[in-house]
């Protein structure tokens, strides 16, 4: 089988400025991949082109079959195979929690109010907020907020998630809430993406660790390279981010 993303030699600017420069690795079906990297060295870029939230400039980009590097991509057929979690949860603060999650399922799958609030029921129980469906975005905690979050992505059942950060804003106890759910998600075989700052997830979790340094991939290998770096760089910001 093919894999399910595939960069290949993939480059992206902002106007004069290249901030992905030939950027080539592949992801299986079933694989958790993190992705790792100081500030500005284009990791979060990389994960928003697999979104087709950015178009790329050079090279090719394959998603889920969806050719990204070419003029026409059919959006709304890419976003039903891939979900998206970002460090903000954006959630509608006027619906509930279950409300905010069926969402998709009703105006993006044509779903019945029935149908799209039995899904949303199972999707919060997923994530452990079965008892917090009618509780509105702002009678939750962050941790709570990110998880319905999650859910509303899995609401659409796509073949690949991506998170970008999300638990940069999160304090030490909401962040080990999301990390969980992300590991049962990981546990059932979901494909997952993810630009993350937490070493021990990274090293318990992922199947593969890219890591970025000035647009480019500078180590990439399994888990086992956040204990035994190759390279002086990787070394340095893995003793930082401990």
């Amino acid at each position: 089988m093919s894999p399910i993303v595939n960069f290949v030699d993939m480059r992206k600017s902002f106007g004069d400025v290249e901030i992905l420069k030939g950027v080539t690795f592949s992801v299986e079906r079933g694989e958790v991949v993190a992705i790792i990297g100081q500030s500005g060295s284009g990791k979060s870029t990389a994960l928003r082109c697999i979104d087709r939230l950015e178009t790329i400039q050079g090279g090719e980009l394959w998603v889920c079959g969806h050719a990204l590097h070419e003029d026409k991509v059919d959006l709304k057929a890419l976003r039903r195979d891939v979900g998206i979690v970002f460090q903000s949860y954006n959630l509608f603060p006027h619906l509930t929690a279950e409300e905010n999650v069926a969402l998709a399922p009703r105006l993006v799958a044509g779903k019945s109010h029935s149908e799209a609030g039995e899904i949303a029921a199972t999707m919060l129980s997923k994530v452990g907020l079965a008892d917090k469906r009618a509780s509105y975005p702002e009678q939750l905690s962050g941790g709570q907020q990110q998880r319905v979050a999650i859910a509303r992505s899995l609401a659409m059942q796509p073949k690949l998630m991506l998170f970008d950060e999300v638990t940069s804003a999160l304090d030490p106890k909401l962040t080990g809430e999301v990390l969980r759910v992300m590991e049962q998600l990981a546990s059932d075989g979901m494909t997952m993406i993810l630009v993350t700052h937490e070493m021990k997830f990274a090293r318990n979790v992922a199947d593969q660790v890219v890591y970025m340094r000035d647009g480019r991939i500078h180590e990439m290998g399994g888990p086992e390279i956040l204990v035994s770096p190759k390279t002086p760089e990787l070394a340095d910001f893995v003793a930082h981010e401990q």
